[in-house]
């Protein structure tokens, strides 16, 4: 280099790119990327850029700075800007391409960071689907919320005798009591299987005694009492996926235990005081039942950090099934009581302080069912839920909100509230369908006569125009329409329907919180090709004025029942595993 010759200016930084990507397996960390536009004003590096730009025009490359010659000022930010603005919408364009495709975690995959800490209390169930088992119509829909039925007068007594339990029925005075809520909160992870057609049922498995033996459960987030088929001997019980759970002397619930006096806590002073045991009868909504004694025994559960926990739980020996319980039966065990209820498995679990007081379900869309459950908090999305105020009456035990109204598409429908301004909407997963108070069924269809021939009126009567036929022999559900043409998924005429919007809050809401069903979280295929209405007449259910949204309406949510903070909360999802869970191992096979 000749004397003469002014030194070289060092490379300019002309664009900068910083941006943060959280790491796949955990979102709440961060990894940094960092993108440099350097250019050397060198009149040497001119001339040779211009020679190579004639003959292989390349795109220039990146290279870091050298701390020794890096000076930064905005003033080099902004010179040609044009030329610098589109280079750092390029990198800024590919970055969040790279982001979309890594990171396509769904809402509930975003937690708070509080869920990597080691000392996890959530546990997940899964969910699991009766394959071919039956085909469930409205005659056979599941439909629960289960009280317990009042046995004074003379009892269903059963002695222990040789460490078995022996019932002897008598006559029953049956009357429905209600009984207290209490919160619950826990969180464990259990994987789902079912469906709504044609099984109409959702079901995890627990394990349960020493030794463990596994037992699958009907989800019902509308009953108190969990309960398991068992050999106490059984006089009415159906075959079940599993052999009878079998008690021991020392798992039979003495009647003075507090769990027994609750369920019992409206019978008269002084009722059995000579039983050594505590009897139960639950009366279901669809006029089914159960009858057995309470017992105690270990329930084992993986916490979500893998640690085995082992609490004694008090459950139902159910020796007595009547009425439909004895279909849904065929390929479970028994029913997992989720309700509000002292007795029920979140509220014993969090009374222990296992677990925090909520209850969570995601229910997929698939055409195979599933999805999962889970008990606590931990894995409650920290952002994006829309919640909705739990009340305490007039359901104390169920979970239930204010409703302010009803959409279907544009049109509203009448919910027939007594006071003309609110009703009830309740959360099951123990009902198969959905069910509308008689009013706003009624502005849906209107019936001709009394043998499910329906006819459209008002806002589906649209549907018939747009090639869909009543067919009234379908026994499937009240109202099924014929296409003329090969339907294999809802897809395939959900352009015929609209959306349902519930309005959710409070009259005095300015803005209210909505909750919206698709076509898809209504209507069903059946087995004759027909698409079939899922939504029924709830005017003879219940006590007729709430809306119960059903498992074909909870599908494609995940809903949170957090009786922490009195709240009921719901994401889309696509449920189909929960959390940072990549899958779950036991949903395998």
């Amino acid at each position: 280099m000749d004397s003469d010759e002014s030194p070289s200016p060092p490379p300019q930084l002309t664009g900068v790119v910083i941006i943060t990507l959280p790491p796949p397996n955990n979102p709440s960390l961060g990894k940094t990327i960092t993108a440099y536009t350097l250019t050397d004003n060198s009149p040497q590096s001119q001339q040779t850029r211009h020679r190579q730009q004639q003959e292989h025009p390349l795109p220039p490359q990146l290279h870091p700075p050298q701390n020794s010659q890096f000076n930064f000022s905005l003033p080099m930010l902004f010179p040609g800007l044009p030329r610098k603005l589109f280079l750092f919408l390029a990198i800024s364009i590919f970055a969040l391409i790279l982001y979309g495709s890594v990171f396509s975690y769904t809402l509930q995959d975003r937690y708070k960071s509080n869920n990597d800490d080691e000392n996890k209390e959530s546990f997940v169930f899964p969910l699991y689907h009766k394959f071919g088992i039956r085909e469930v119509s409205q005659r056979d829909a599941e439909f629960k919320l289960g009280r317990f039925v009042d046995l004074d007068g003379e009892s269903v007594v059963a002695s222990v005798n040789d460490g078995i339990i022996r019932p002897h029925k008598s006559k029953i005075n049956k009357k429905l009591v209600s009984s207290n809520a209490v919160a619950v909160d826990s969180s464990s992870i259990f994987p789902l299987r079912g469906n709504i057609y044609p099984d109409g049922l959702y079901f995890t498995y627990m394990i349960v005694g020493n030794p463990p033996r596994p037992y699958y459960l009907d989800m019902d987030t509308g009953s108190d009492l969990t309960w398991i088929q068992c050999d106490a001997p059984c006089s009415s019980c159906a075959k079940g996926a599993n052999p009878l759970y079998k008690p021991r002397m020392g798992n039979i619930l003495p009647y003075k235990d507090s769990l027994c006096m609750e369920i019992q806590r409206n019978h008269k002073p002084g009722y059995c005081e000579t039983c050594q045991q505590c009897d139960y009868e639950i009366e279901y909504a669809d006029h089914s039942s159960s009858m057995g004694v309470l017992a105690r025994d270990e329930l084992h559960l993986t916490i979500e950090n893998g640690s085995l926990t082992k609490p004694n739980v008090v459950f139902g020996c159910a020796y007595d099934q009547q009425g439909l319980l004895l279909n849904t039966l065929v390929k479970t065990d028994g029913i997992l009581g989720l309700s509000r209820a002292k007795v029920s498995l979140p509220s014993q679990l969090a009374s222990q302080g296992i677990i925090k007081n909520v209850v969570g379900h995601c229910l997929t869309t698939n055409a195979g069912g599933g999805g999962y459950m889970f008990l606590g908090h931990d894995l409650v999305p920290s952002w994006g839920m829309a919640w909705v105020p739990m009340l305490d009456s007039p359901f104390m035990e169920l979970y239930h909100t204010e409703i302010l109204k009803i959409n279907y598409g544009s049109s509203p429908l009448n919910l027939g509230a007594r006071n003309s301004q609110v009703g009830w909407a309740l959360f099951d997963t123990g009902s198969s369908y959905t069910y509308f108070t008689k009013q706003a069924y009624s502005e849906l269809i209107a019936s001709k006569d009394q043998h499910f021939s329906l006819c459209p009126l008002m806002q589906l009567k649209e549907v018939s125009s747009d090639g869909l036929v009543l067919d009234a022999s379908d026994p499937t559900l009240p109202v099924c329409w014929r296409a003329k043409f090969p339907i294999r998924s809802i897809v395939d005429v959900k352009q015929f329907f609209k959306t349902l919007t519930l309005h959710f809050g409070s009259k005095w809401q300015i803005v209210s919180t909505k909750f919206r069903i698709s076509p898809e979280g209504y209507l069903v295929i059946s087995k004759k090709g027909n698409i079939c209405l899922g939504i029924l007449d709830g005017s003879e259910v219940h006590n007729g004025s709430t809306i119960i949204l059903g498992d074909i309406s909870l599908r494609g949510q995940l809903v949170v029942y957090d009786n922490v903070n009195k709240r009921i909360g719901w994401a889309k999802s696509h449920c189909m595993n929960p959390g940072r869970f990549k899958s779950l191992p036991f949903l395998e096979g």
